[in-house]
């Protein structure tokens, strides 16, 4: 069937038409086809016809500007066939009577005929439908072309909106990003073109074109644009900002930072030069703590080096320094008036100096301000201000002076110098703002020499002619009336000594005083010695304590053959001199008393107790103990110190430590400050009665026992023989042992007896009686 339905085609191309109407030509039939778009890629329905589904349908196309048609498909409702050429329109297919045309291409443009038989009241019709079909195109993504990316500020660029395809009319649009700042329109730039002439640096940044049509529209990438230019003039500018007429300035020892900025495309490259030597390289330079020297001119130079061009620009920095310290004030007294005077010399400018006082403000002056106001305006404590006031401080430095009058009156006094040859007149009233002038006047008052604040010093000649004579020293201040003053009379020095005549005991200390009782100007005091030499602190036991107009002489450990004689106080000052005549007398020191031992007693030879008395009265300040050993036969031992630092009340001591196999004697001595006494006699202790006579009586009747039986045999031979021993039992015996038997003999109270005989005074210490030997008979009886 579909077969036969291809063989009609011609005949439907052919055929007027069952209805009678003429088949209409290709220029008629365009002009009556219904226009169709379509969007090449996408797909569009061609209807044919309104009427009931036809019998048969056929759809052919003829493309622009041909006059053949093409077969392209044809269906009779139930069976449908696609031309294979019909391809090149897209995907061609068939829906009922409709032509679908999927993947739509720009080769089905053109004209479609659609031819349907329908049958209507028995008989065939034919139908002709004629679709125009156009088939738009999308533009494609635009590329924008720059004839020169990197123009040099003035020549001409020409930037194209570049598109490869897209169904016209196609409109363009035109779009600018500076580089630091947002897209924005380029109004009325609506071509493919856009002409830049002159192109200059406002122009540099990203451009972007937009293309649309009927079907789409499309934005390009962004292309840069980089002009080239500058480098511009450099901009120098200083941190923290400081102007002056010349350029710049900054304070002492601060932070300073300089910044040089030229436009340029590329970046321009910099270098600072200071007084036309090169600093730093780089747009800023810092100076971390800016100093004196830093003051000159700087030279910021930029160089492009693209272009290879320079520019440079030229400042001068002038570092401001204050004054050193604070402002100084001070008051100048005048005639009637006070003058205030403020001065803060140096620094960079100079620091503008003000006063400020009770009544308002007073002048302003760079450096020195002067303000000059009548005493009569002024109370007393009235209070002055000057500000001083300097570019580099961040506060003013301030200076206060307060107008009151000194204290008191002028004080007058006298000196001699230079040996006495000249008298100096001094003057003082201290305090005071402004000082107080002083001026000396002599007797008829008239004025001798100049005037001086606080303190007025003439010099006279000495002569003695001057003594009397009587001087003013006159005081003025603005302060102060009327004008107070002070006077002071010259006259030779008078002195008077404490006691004419002093005595004083060998090794005591002696005072001379000496006191002096006028004078003007005050007069120097000293003392002469016996020798009429003058006497001098710390030689000879001297010892001089001036206390204001008094001068003593302190002797110490005096001795008659050097301090006995007439002492002289003198008085001497530019006028004179005087002297007061004192005689000091040194008395030999008193000896101690003699002392005489009244008891001496020992206990078992280890230890004995001492006891003595005061012969007469006297002055002691202690006692003093000696000992030495007893020996055999002629000689005896060194005395030695048994006890010192015995005190003057006591009249006994204890010695111990002593050697029992030893036998000692002892003596005693006063002493004072001076000297000691005479020593007393020696003895010989005696043991105690109620301990050493069991023991020498036992030890005595052990001897004899063993005695006799030592000696029976003698007895016995010279009874045989007596003229062999005649004197049989006669032995020598020593002094000491005999007293020591006679003691055993008489009993314990001759023990206290047992003593060697005195020395006497004139003996001295070192003579004493010596021992005698004796002879002694002992009878040995033996008991059976």
């Amino acid at each position: 069937m579909v077969g036969q339905l291809l063989l009609l085609t011609p005949l439907c191309l052919l055929y007027r038409g069952v209805s009678g109407q003429p088949h209409p030509t290709l220029g008629a039939s365009a002009e009556e086809a219904a226009s169709i778009q379509g969007v090449r890629g996408s797909s569009v329905e061609l209807a044919c016809g309104s009427r009931p589904a036809p019998l048969v349908v056929f759809w052919s196309f003829t493309p622009l500007g041909s006059l053949i048609p093409h077969p392209v498909a044809v269906t009779n409702g139930a069976e449908s066939k696609v031309e294979a050429g019909a391809s090149a329109l897209g995907a061609v297919s068939l829906q009922n009577s409709s032509l679908v045309l999927r993947e739509l291409r720009e080769g089905a443009r053109g004209l479609f005929l659609c031819q349907a038989l329908h049958v209507a009241g028995g008989q065939l019709h034919a139908t002709y439908s004629y679709l125009a079909l156009a088939v738009l195109v999308p533009v494609s993504k635009p590329q924008v072309r720059l004839s020169d990316p990197s123009p040099v500020e003035g020549t001409s660029v020409v930037a194209t909106c570049a598109v490869r395809e897209g169904t016209e009319p196609v409109t363009f649009a035109w779009q600018h990003q500076a580089p630091q700042g947002s897209w924005e329109a380029l109004v009325g730039v609506t071509k493919r073109l856009l002409q830049l002439d002159p192109v200059n640096r406002t122009h540099l940044g990203w451009y972007m074109c937009s293309a649309h049509n009927a079907v789409n529209r499309l934005n390009s990438d962004g292309a840069f644009l980089d002009v080239i230019y500058g480098p511009d003039n450099p901009v120098i500018t200083v941190e923290p900002p400081g102007f002056t007429e010349e350029g710049f300035w900054a304070s002492e020892r601060e932070e300073v930072t300089l910044n040089c900025l030229a436009a340029s495309n590329p970046p321009s490259h910099y270098v600072w030069l200071r007084d036309h030597t090169q600093v730093h390289a780089g747009p800023t330079y810092i100076i971390a703590s800016a100093g004196r020297t830093h003051t000159g001119l700087y030279t910021c130079l930029a160089h492009n080096s693209r272009l290879d061009s320079r520019t440079q620009t030229t400042v001068r920095l002038t570092i401001y320094y204050p004054p050193e310290g604070r402002p100084s004030c001070a008051v100048l007294p005048t005639l009637g008036a006070v003058t205030l005077v403020c001065a803060w010399p140096g620094g960079l400018p100079a620091a503008q100096l003000q006063w400020e006082g009770p009544q308002g403000t007073g002048p302003t002056a760079p450096s020195n301000v002067t303000w000059s106001r009548a005493a009569t305006e002024l109370p007393n404590s009235s209070v002055f201000t000057c500000t001083g006031q300097h570019p580099a401080l961040a506060l003013p430095a301030l200076c206060r002076i307060t107008l009151w009058e000194p204290l008191l009156s002028p004080t007058c006094w006298t000196t001699g110098t230079i040996r006495d040859q000249f008298i100096m007149l001094r003057c003082e009233w201290p305090g005071g703002e402004p000082p107080a002038v002083l001026s000396w006047l002599d007797g008829q008052q008239q004025p001798l020499g100049g005037s001086s604040s606080s303190l007025a010093v003439h010099l006279l000649q000495a002569r003695e002619d001057l003594t009397g004579r009587e001087f003013t020293c006159r005081g003025t201040h603005p302060l102060r009336v009327p004008d107070p003053h002070c006077r002071l009379q010259l006259e030779a020095p008078q002195l008077a000594v404490a006691e004419p005549q002093v005595s004083v005991l060998e090794g005591r200390e002696a005072w001379l005083g000496c006191a002096l009782l006028g004078g003007m100007p005050p007069a120097q005091l000293l003392w002469l010695g016996p020798q009429r030499r003058q006497v001098e602190s710390g030689t000879s036991g001297y010892t001089l304590h001036p206390e204001g107009a008094q001068l003593h002489l302190r002797i110490r450990d005096a001795d008659p053959a050097c301090h006995r004689g007439t002492y002289q106080c003198v008085a001497l000052n530019a006028l004179g001199n005087s002297s007061q005549s004192v005689l000091l007398e040194v008395l030999r020191y008193p000896a101690p008393p003699n002392v005489t031992i009244s008891r001496l007693t020992g206990r078992h030879r280890r230890e004995v107790q001492l006891q003595w008395a005061i012969d007469g009265p006297g002055n002691w300040t202690g006692f003093l103990v000696q000992r030495r050993a007893r020996v055999p036969g002629p000689g005896a031992g060194a005395w030695e110190t048994a006890a010192s630092d015995i005190e003057p009340e006591s009249r006994g001591r204890q010695l111990g430590g002593l050697d029992p196999g030893v036998l000692y004697a002892f003596r005693i001595l006063a002493l004072n400050h001076r000297t000691a006494g005479y020593p007393s006699e020696v003895k010989i202790p005696a043991d105690s009665p109620f301990s050493a006579y069991p023991a020498v009586l036992g030890a005595a009747g052990t001897g004899m026992v063993v005695a006799t039986v030592a000696s029976l045999p003698v007895f016995q031979y010279a009874a045989r023989h007596p003229e062999t021993f005649p004197r049989l039992g006669q032995l020598l015996v020593p002094t000491e042992q005999s007293h020591q038997i006679r003691a055993l003999r008489e009993g314990p109270e001759a023990q206290a007896g047992i003593e060697t005989a005195p020395t006497t005074p004139s003996s001295g210490p070192a003579q004493e009686s010596t021992d005698a030997p004796v002879n002694v008979t002992i009878t040995v009886t033996a008991t059976p």
